[in-house]
């Protein structure tokens, strides 16, 4: 349970003088912003020269917030190194794929792991969480910001290093190496670790096993990274610690926010593109299960830089958006940014206060935001989102594993949030699940899109199906090792047998002609695709034109108390929309799925536990008003009324809170 709902923003007290501080939190109170973060590029105003620090501003800033009734959210300041630890040093820097190293003046310029960026950055933030980390103000700590988010893999001398030591400590020795690899292709032996070249600039195509191995490597250094400076306020102070990350970002989340407190995100989701928003939120509830995550970034009205800007959003969506995180389970509803900035690279991006200090075109809409935030706070605060019965597992590995192997330039994100807007479309409450993520709880479980299934996943997965549960694998998943190869045993690898079936072919359906028939639906098959041979499992998919008819694309296997089902291709087109719903609904009601609404597309509800009652959170989504059946009669907790089963009309970017009594289904 949260002890309050936050409504914050960013902001950079550190550009303004006096009189623009003063008027923003008399302004901010308002507005009723309750917090605010600051710090995050702050190290020059800190450490304005080597070693001398001074934090007074910032301890006064927290104070002052304080007194005014606003908390912090207080960051390191370490995407931003000063002139000094820039100038003159190349070797300090962030060198890209093509061997451009990085010079001053943007954000993620230095490398992480260099030894000298990394003794500064601790000093800086010991002594910060020193002279913060006990001040009442400070609620909690972000670490940095957006890592990986403008950069990726670095090249440099110092990750080389880092590099051929986590080879060694991965492998153990070269010989391993080159076998798990196959580096007798091209010539491509090695016979030390220091031989093992970064994938930076080629004539061609890097070996896979190099390309997604240093991605790996990559992500994991910044996770270290992340974990030392949270090892650094520890000491100091005892308030709750998060990054503001993405799915959009180079990083593994999953394993970056194992040492954190909290998780956060940033999104900039057009009003027209809302699944793009909602699938953080599923997501983001469950790297920490149990606790609530943050947004820290969004726009109140539209985001810009010097360089483009996007369409703002319609009067009211800001409104439902904060409503349907908050119901989502977000524990805080924060923007990016306050008060405009006047100079650098983002100066066109919205905020809630323009630069000379007036009501910006999304102003109005903050306001409802908070308006809204008072109505529903005690209802939340007394209640907690719903486990879903359906998870859909997330991965950022498999996202490494889809940008070395693209296949027709998919894309990670796009392929994932179009498979999950499915889910949304048909009214079926949804979690994804990252993949170290316990199943209990729910019935059935979707793994699509990861190419590389270890063999923890699979034991779990397994247990999953005995026990009960359905597991649909695919498409795209299953086919490499964890060392970014085909596997020479079965096209699946374990997978195979465990599902009951023999891979005949892998290749792409794109083009083909190729028609498969599904659940009494016929919708054309694309994307590299696994045409399956039934051997203990039976077909309830058959490709019915293309080059390999009267094979098998969808399969099902009883195991224990549940099933394996195989979906070996993806439908395409329209008719592959209706076949992809019909293959979800159909196993959602095998599986007994309770927690699914019938309501209309572009509205949600998001359901939620009290203590003896469940309450569904109604939010149209997309301004075009909506309904959803009530199957028995209820209470509307902000209206104060009955309602009574049937259809529930909702408005343009209306909220409802409707109230069952303890007997209701769960």
């Amino acid at each position: 349970m949260y002890r309050k709902l936050y409504h914050g923003a960013a902001y950079y007290p550190e550009l303004w003088d006096e009189a623009v501080i003063e008027q923003d939190i008399k302004l901010m109170k308002e507005t009723g912003i309750n917090v605010v973060r600051i710090g995050e590029f702050a190290w020059s105003k800190i450490e304005p020269e080597e070693g001398k620090i001074d934090i007074r501003f910032f301890v006064e800033m927290i104070n002052r917030l304080y007194e005014n009734g606003i908390e912090t959210v207080m960051c390191t300041p370490t995407p931003t190194p000063p002139i000094w630890l820039s100038y003159g040093h190349p070797e300090r820097m962030y060198v890209d794929e093509h061997g451009n190293v990085m010079g001053h003046g943007s954000r993620q310029h230095a490398c992480t792991n260099n030894a000298y960026f990394r003794e500064r950055a601790a000093i800086m933030t010991g002594q910060l969480a020193r002279a913060v980390g006990r001040l009442p103000g400070v609620i909690g700590w972000q670490i940095d910001n957006e890592f990986k988010a403008h950069v990726s893999s670095c090249m440099c001398e110092t990750c080389k290093g880092l590099w051929h030591r986590w080879l060694e400590e991965r492998y153990g020795s070269i010989d391993e190496l080159n076998a798990a690899w196959g580096t007798q292709i091209w010539s491509e032996y090695y016979h030390s670790f220091e031989q093992v070249p970064q994938p930076g600039h080629a004539p061609f195509l890097h070996n896979s096993s190099l390309s997604t191995m240093y991605q790996l490597f990559s992500m994991e250094k910044i996770a270290e990274f992340s974990d030392e400076q949270a090892a650094i306020i520890r000491n100091y102070s005892n308030a709750s610690i998060t990054h503001n990350s993405s799915v959009a970002f180079h990083v593994d989340n999953e394993r970056l926010f194992q040492n954190l407190d909290f998780a956060s995100f940033d999104t900039y989701a057009a009003a027209n593109n809302t699944p793009a928003y909602l699938i953080n939120c599923d997501l983001w509830r469950n790297f920490k299960k149990g606790r609530a995550f943050w947004i820290m970034e969004t726009s109140p009205s539209f985001s810009a830089s010097l360089e483009n800007y996007a369409t703002p959003h319609p009067n009211g969506y800001l409104k439902a958006e904060a409503v349907a995180a908050y119901a989502l389970g977000a524990e805080a509803f924060c923007y990016w940014l306050w008060r405009q900035q006047r100079t650098g690279c983002e100066q066109p991006h919205g905020s809630v206060i323009s630069a000379w200090g007036k009501p910006t075109v999304g102003y109005q809409n903050v306001i409802e935001v908070e308006q809204a935030r008072k109505e529903i706070e005690s209802l939340l605060l007394a209640s907690k989102p719903s486990q879903a019965e359906i998870a859909i597992t997330y991965s950022d590995r498999s996202k490494a594993f889809l940008k070395t192997e693209p296949h027709t330039k998919l894309n990670h994100r796009g392929l994932v949030t179009a498979f999950y807007e499915r889910f949304l479309a048909m009214g079926i409450h949804r979690d994804l699940i990252p993949e170290g993520a316990d199943l209990d709880g729910y019935k059935l479980l979707f793994t699509p899109f990861i190419h590389y299934v270890s063999s923890d996943y699979l034991s779990r997965a397994k247990q999953f199906v005995q026990e009960g549960g359905i597991w649909v694998v695919g498409p795209l998943t299953g086919g490499r090792t964890e060392h970014h190869t085909i596997h020479t045993d079965a096209a699946l690898g374990a997978l195979e047998d465990l599902a009951g079936v023999e891979t005949l072919y892998t290749y792409p359906l794109d083009g083909t002609g190729t028609i498969g028939q599904a659940f009494g639906i016929s919708a054309p098959l694309g994307m590299w695709s696994a045409v399956y041979e039934p051997k203990e499992s039976k077909s309830m998919g058959m490709i019915t034109e293309g080059l390999t008819p009267n094979y098998a694309f969808i399969t099902e296997k009883r195991l224990g108390k549940g099933k394996i089902v195989m979906l070996g291709s993806m439908p395409m087109g329209e008719e592959g929309d209706v076949m992809l719903k019909k293959l979800i609904g159909h196993y959602a009601v095998e599986a007994d799925v309770l927690l699914r609404t019938d309501v209309t597309q572009g509205t949600i509800v998001a359901p939620r536990q009290g203590n003896g009652y469940t309450i569904w959170v109604i939010i149209n989504m997309d301004g075009n008003g909506g309904n959803v059946t009530i199957p028995q009669e209820g209470f509307d907790a902000l209206k104060q009324q009955p309602v009574f089963p049937g259809k529930l009309e909702i408005g343009k970017y209306e909220y409802r809170i409707i109230q069952f009594s303890a007997d209701f289904p769960k």
